[in-house]
């Protein structure tokens, strides 16, 4: 008649020892090594402890309608200027022009934040001006919500020069943040949110673009256009007014928190360490689990062993 296998179980064997044993001593120094170690191990490797995360949020951008703009009519250092701040056009005297200015912020995707400005400005000239090189400031209202609460007032220069006169300059970018320091991941960051152009200052130093542009390069959080580059265009019609046109969009970000020396959150950091220490922690589980197994079964500390009988008689 064959034979074969109905059930299989293992049998359990316990090993007693008292208290002042090496055995004893033995037990400590396996289960000491068993859940420290992985912990030194995780924590040497780099990452134990989450330093710096990331995320992904759209800004809500909005354009200030805060305009300063200098043209160069001639390489001789002769200009024309226009701005919406009152105190600027007050010293430009004859070198001011009052440009036409079409500005327009669109949804495209209907989920309450805007996409993008569409800028367009129009700069009248006399029959004898030509415009050989244009810079352009434009401020903006920045806000982010999602992990680090943020608001501040940014700026985009736009700028470009050429050895021919044009007629209409172009430039279709991305409003990029620029981060020196991650954010923080509580409270609301408003040191920057103050006017990047102090308009209400009488001093022409006030408006100077290196002193405005030196400044804000100063900041730890910053925004600029990035663009493939603007298209100048050549040949203006006499009496035509010289063109700028802008398309800014305003895509997703990257940001990074947290600010400075404070940590994440704590549920935020013990999820990420959690993971690395079990995972090396299974490891140290299992090879000290036969190193106990081996030197018990061998008697190479004496011990009593129990049977699986006499645990049921007991």
């Amino acid at each position: 008649m064959a034979v074969y296998e109905v059930h299989a179980h293992p049998a359990l064997v316990r090993y007693k020892t008292s208290v002042c044993t090496r055995a004893t001593l033995f037990l400590v120094t396996v289960l000491c090594l068993t859940y420290i170690s992985p912990l030194l191990v995780a924590y040497r490797s780099q990452g134990f402890w989450l330093k710096r995360s990331t995320y992904e949020e759209q800004p809500s951008v909005r354009f200030r309608y805060q305009i300063l703009l200098v043209a160069a009519t001639s390489t001789g250092g002769s200009y024309v200027a226009w701005s919406t701040f009152p105190n600027f056009n007050a010293l430009q005297g004859g070198n001011l022009r009052i440009p036409s200015v079409s500005a327009r912020e669109e949804d495209l995707n209907r989920d309450g934040k805007l996409d993008r400005l569409n800028l367009q400005i129009d700069l009248p000239l006399t029959p004898d001006e030509q415009i050989y090189s244009v810079q352009l400031l434009l401020t903006f209202s920045y806000q982010l919500y999602r992990m680090s609460a943020l608001t501040m007032q940014t700026l985009v220069y736009v700028q470009h020069a050429s050895p021919v006169a044009g007629s209409r300059l172009f430039v279709d970018g991305d409003l990029r943040l620029q981060q020196r320091v991650p954010l923080a991941h509580r409270g609301v960051d408003t040191a920057y949110n103050v006017s990047v152009i102090d308009g209400s200052s009488p001093f022409a130093a006030a408006y100077d673009l290196a002193n405005i542009i030196a400044a804000y390069q100063e900041r730890n959080l910053s925004t600029f256009l990035s663009s493939p580059g603007p298209v100048w265009t050549v040949g203006r019609a006499a009496g035509a007014p010289f063109r700028i046109g802008a398309v800014i969009r305003y895509p997703a970000e990257t940001i990074r928190y947290p600010y400075r020396e404070r940590d994440p959150g704590f549920w935020e950091t013990i999820k990420f360490a959690w993971v690395q220490y079990v995972s090396v922690l299974l490891i140290f589980l299992w090879v000290f689990s036969r190193v106990q197994t081996f030197v018990f079964q061998n008697q190479v500390l004496p011990t009593v062993p129990v049977p699986p009988q006499k645990q049921h008689q007991l």
